[in-house]
């Protein structure tokens, strides 16, 4: 037995070796003579880097060990408290440390130190201190009971709702909140939900300590322990008082317009819904009539709302007489009504109603004691031909009662002939768009992105123009969906794309090097699957290299086709592009394919730029984009900057590159070059 125990030196070296807490020896020059394998795993070195280094170059502060190692040798016998500590890949980390100065006889020891890694405990202090804020200020009350049904704590908010504090109601069970209004299958149909799911939700009216029964919205959790039983239930519960009133009076509202009395939006709807369910069975014709009051905002911006509202009931008693039993009229908001004529025999009765309306609104009526006249234009469509659903007639009344404004108003249009004129000019503008690349119709203006970190400007970006000689200056919103529509905007971005990389080497003969140029890329564009080839024959041609040029592209033209998408942006990205998402926000706005796809940048979409001095949710919503961004090794990109307190808030927020109006509108070539000189004398400091 003697024989089989082991000796102080080999138990020793057993707990050197196995213990939890890293062990390090060090001579008097404070480098590492002896660390246990605990030691290095903390520390982050290996045993062949760990013999003989310099133990202050673990420290984030190698100071702090002269400091510690001084008060040693004034006499002080050990030291022990928390440092921060840092690892070879420069992750810093706090570390509890105990140092010993110590005499060895044989070898130069001079201090041994005992420590550990306190990154868990920290981690876990702080997410206790963030649970402890959110239960103390989360407007939903709390309650924790324990498997007896005793209340254990309680929150503010629990006590703001239901009026009694803290005091009275601990130890206490949930009962006391019961308002009677429940019978007891209620309650044990809840019971059954919170054993077998191991929670339950729901509306439930309970009592407030003053005898006010109030309706709640509750969920009820189940707490378990790390054997998985329970220990513990947590209700969580909203008062729902407000939005019961609301929804109360809601329901007042649902069918009728509350000013006139007739049908409202969500009224008219439903019933034109099984109207057309009845006119699709037995093969009937339907007439849409949408109404606009032409003079409306005048009368009531001269007389005020109060007339204005004076005037909207007179226009409804009007419109109402003219009206048989079988049909519908309903105001659907402001000075819009709208009439539908059922089972018709022929157009003509639609018109007939028309004129009727027409002249019926031409009489004058007495505002404020003023006679005053308003009139009326209306656009008519027609079931089946118009329209299968009530969404479309809708629609195409609307665009044919705009159609009526453009003539001149008081009067009515029918939507056939707007959809022919709509087609006309289509056509026309096909037609010149044909023929712009060949007549040099088309031009491309730079718009200056601006680094904020150095005030520089480091790209630009391309934007699409064209100047025809008979439409004369035609809307990108109006030619590239057409573009889009016809495919020819496939052969004009590769146009804009040999035009940019010509102006990139005139602004290189400037010399403006190291300049990146943004280019949108159409889906139709990226789709085609010569795409990639096509687009490096062109910068191949013109000698310019792939790394100059940024690829904008939106959600919607990635997101649809995500493995195709991401092929194709990798063969892109081995190239030497740069890739960008385009709108940021306005489409999918996933999280998860941003990590999928090989990105550079992320552009923020104006619209929410230009919301941020008004809207405090798009202020957060930019925040947190920039933030995703950044953590996912993105840089941000945000258009649309107009004013200075926009820049102001981008450069809180720590926004990369901004682009607006602030600096400039887009440029030609030439106008872009005498921005730079001006930029680089004036703006960079």
């Amino acid at each position: 037995m003697e024989n089989q125990m082991l000796t102080s030196l080999e138990v020793a070296e057993i707990v050197y070796k196995y213990m939890q807490e890293g062990i390090i020896v060090l001579n008097a020059s404070k480098k590492i003579i002896s660390a246990n394998p605990k030691a290095e795993i903390i520390l982050g070195y290996g045993s062949a880097d760990i013999w003989g280094l310099s133990y202050d170059e673990t420290f984030y502060q190698p100071s702090d060990l002269d400091d510690i190692c001084t008060l040693l040798e004034n006499g002080d016998e050990f030291w022990e408290g928390e440092v921060a500590k840092r690892r070879p890949n420069g992750e810093v980390y706090t570390a509890w440390l105990h140092i010993r100065k110590v005499e060895h006889l044989e070898k130069a020891c001079r201090y041994v130190i005992v420590f550990r890694d306190m990154t868990k405990q920290k981690k876990a202090q702080k997410e206790l201190v963030l649970a402890a804020k959110v239960f103390d200020n989360i407007n939903e009350g709390v309650m924790v009971t324990d498997m007896q049904g005793k209340i254990l704590s309680v929150n503010p908010a629990f006590q703001v709702v239901t009026g009694y504090t803290e005091e009275e109601v601990l130890g206490k069970t949930p009962n006391i909140l019961q308002s009677g209004i429940h019978n007891k299958e209620f309650y044990n149909k809840l019971w059954t939900s919170l054993n077998n799911k191991g929670y339950w939700r729901g509306e439930i009216w309970n009592k407030r300590k003053n005898g006010e029964v109030f309706p709640e919205w509750l969920t009820i959790s189940c707490v378990k322990n790390d054997k998985g039983k329970v220990i513990n239930h947590v209700a969580v519960f909203t008062d729902i008082t407000d939005q019961k009133l609301a929804e109360k009076e809601l329901k007042k509202l649902a069918h009728n317009d509350s000013l006139t009395g007739m049908a409202n939006r969500y009224s008219y709807i439903k019933r034109m819904e099984t109207l057309l369910k009845t006119a699709k069975k037995y093969d009937q014709q339907l007439a849409v009539l949408f109404i606009d009051l032409d003079r409306f905002k005048q009368i009531n911006d001269t007389f005020g709302h109060e007339a204005g509202d004076r005037l909207l009931i007179e226009v409804s008693g009007r419109l109402k007489e003219l009206l048989k039993n079988k049909d519908m009229i309903a105001r659907l908001g402001g000075d819009e009504f709208v009439m539908t004529l059922s089972n018709i025999k022929h157009p003509r009765e639609a018109f007939v109603l028309a004129e009727k309306i027409i002249d019926v609104l031409s009489k004058p009526v007495w505002i404020e004691g003023h006679e005053t006249y308003v009139s009326s234009s209306i656009g008519i469509s027609f079931f089946p031909e118009d329209g299968m659903t009530v969404e479309q007639l809708l629609k195409n009344a609307d665009k044919a009662m705009y159609e009526a404004k453009n003539h001149g108003r008081n009067r009515f249009a029918v939507y056939h002939d707007e959809m022919m004129n709509n087609a006309s000019e289509k056509l026309s503008m096909e037609v010149e768009l044909r023929k712009a690349i060949e007549r040099n119709e088309l031009f491309v203006v730079y718009q200056p992105q601006i680094n904020l970190k150095n005030n520089h400007i480091e790209g630009v970006e391309a934007l699409l123009r064209w100047k025809n000689e008979g439409l004369g200056m035609v809307s990108p919103a109006d030619f590239i969906p057409l573009a889009e529509e016809t495919g020819l905007i496939i052969s004009i971005g590769e146009w804009v794309i040999e035009q940019v990389c010509k102006d990139l080497k005139t602004l290189e003969m400037m010399g403006f090097s190291n300049f990146k140029f943004a280019i949108n890329i159409s889906p139709l564009q990226f789709l085609q699957d010569e795409f990639v080839d096509h687009i490096m024959h062109i910068l191949e041609k013109e000698n310019v290299p792939a790394r100059s040029i940024e690829l904008e592209l939106t959600e919607s033209t990635i997101m649809p086709n995500a493995k195709t998408s991401t092929q194709r942006l990798v063969e892109l990205k081995n190239q030497g592009f740069k890739i960008s998402v385009d709108d940021f926000g306005t489409g999918y706005s996933s999280l998860s394919y941003l990590n999928r796809f090989p990105l550079d940048y992320l552009k923020i979409d104006q619209s929410f730029i230009k919301r941020i001095e008004k809207f405090e949710e798009d202020c957060s919503i930019v925040e947190a984009i920039i933030t995703m961004a950044h953590r996912l090794h993105l840089k941000v990109i945000a258009e649309g900057v107009e004013t200075e307190r926009q820049l102001t808030f981008l450069q809180k927020e720590k926004c990369d590159i901004v682009q607006g109006y602030y600096f400039s509108k887009p440029v030609v070539l030439e106008e872009l070059i005498d921005l730079l000189y001006i930029w680089e004398t004036q703006w960079i400091k």
